[in-house]
């Protein structure tokens, strides 16, 4: 199970705060809601700091995301798939998207699924870099603090009630934040195909 793996991993770094980090980014890259939630569980726990868990949470997280920027980008740059988006399209796409990079980030940062698309998407577009990281960063800070207070706050109540048990309410938690952000992605997908 990944969240045992996580706080394996997390218990074999001890008290070495540049260890923790670098367990807590390589789960963003992962999953980054589940490291969110297992990070702040290891907070309750008093095993992780709240600064090293929050700091590398937002770092892995504005990377994963500047790295699938990186990635569209990247196969912008060849010819096989450049001629897969007809050159007018993408020069429509090009205009459009460096009109709206922030509110789409944005949106696809609170709809579960949308990232991987949506960023290399705007990478393969060449969307202003600045713009995206900014609007990468602003999401994220929103996003993962706000999925952070409340999986702590859960972790607390989660530790205090169900001791041994907390996992499987962790797991619970986890499988509640997914269904909801499909609800909101069905609901987005019909409001969209009805305009």
């Amino acid at each position: 199970m990944i969240s045992l793996s996580f706080a394996g991993l997390l218990a074999d770094a001890g008290t070495s705060w540049p260890l923790q980090a670098a367990v807590i980014i390589g789960g963003t890259f992962i999953l980054e809601d589940a490291a969110t939630l297992l990070a702040a569980m290891q907070v309750a726990s008093g095993a992780v700091s709240l600064e090293v868990a929050l700091g590398a949470l937002y770092a892995g997280i504005v990377l994963g995301d500047i790295g699938l920027y990186g990635l569209g980008w990247l196969s912008g740059k060849h010819g096989w798939a450049r001629r897969m988006v007809p050159k007018q399209r993408r020069d429509l796409g090009e205009e459009w998207v460096k009109q709206r990079v922030f509110p789409i980030v944005v949106v696809s940062r609170f709809i579960p699924g949308l990232r991987l698309p949506t960023y290399t998407t705007l990478g393969f577009l060449h969307a202003p870099l600045l713009q995206f990281a900014a609007a990468a960063i602003a999401a994220t800070l929103v996003w993962t603090s706000g999925l952070f207070y409340v999986s702590l706050r859960l972790g607390v109540l989660l530790m205090h009630y169900l001791g041994i048990w907390r996992w499987a309410g962790l797991v619970v938690f986890l499988l509640i934040i997914i269904g909801v952000g499909r609800l909101a992605a069905h609901s987005y997908n019909k409001r969209t195909t009805k305009l």
